[in-house]
């Protein structure tokens, strides 16, 4: 492991979660338990040798550990208790880096399941749930449903409950809406979203 010689958290920090790739792979992983092909899908342009590698750093330093996945003899990569942790430094990570999402994704690879960390990671501090609510997100052909709850706001597969509405929209206006950077109406002005059912919940649930 390499040091930067001092002792400060931040630093020692770095040297565990600093290197290139290393909290991409915790974001997978904050997202759910992934075996290592999944993290080879989610992870565009990392080569296999170096998430091998990765892994493993991780995994020494108490980060990452390994289990088999339900009764098979498949392993799949979880993060530990303290791995865990690092869930509020990343969601703080992503509310900081909303100027450098407004331009957009150009040629950038996404993934609709990054959606699950981002969104709620947005709309935590800005907006206070009143009601419980499930909003559909359709993101091209895939199905995601926003729930919200006194508990917080939750991204994820659709499960079969009933919705309130459905947002339709690219990822970047989903997660303008979800960052307070971009209004519904604004957003309808534009063209670039559709809502099926009751806007009002999108519109509370994205305090628009």
């Amino acid at each position: 492991m390499r040091s930067y010689g001092q002792y400060c958290g931040l630093a020692r920090s770095l040297e565990v979660v600093g290197d290139r790739w290393n909290l991409l792979i915790v974001r997978q992983l904050l997202v759910a338990p992934a075996r290592y092909r999944d993290l080879v899908d989610g992870l565009p342009g990392i080569a296999t040798n170096l998430l091998a590698d990765r892994l493993r750093d991780l995994e020494e330093s108490g980060v990452v550990e390994r289990r088999l996945a339900g009764s098979g003899s498949v392993v799949e990569y979880v993060l530990t208790p303290w791995g865990s942790e690092l869930r509020e430094p990343i969601e703080s990570l992503i509310r900081w880096s909303t100027p450098l999402m407004v331009r957009g994704p150009a040629s950038d690879s996404f993934r609709p399941e990054w959606l699950a960390l981002a969104v709620p990671a947005l709309l935590d501090k800005r907006v206070k749930v009143r009601r419980a609510a499930t909003v559909g997100l359709d993101i091209g052909d895939q199905r995601l449903q926003l729930r919200a709850t006194r508990a917080g706001f939750e991204v994820g597969p659709q499960d079969g409950r009933e919705r309130d509405a459905t947002l339709r929209a690219d990822p970047a206006y989903v997660l303008g809406l979800a960052a307070g950077a971009l209004t519904l109406s604004d957003a309808h002005a534009l063209g670039v979203v559709e809502v099926e059912g009751d806007e009002s919940v999108v519109r509370t649930v994205f305090a628009a």
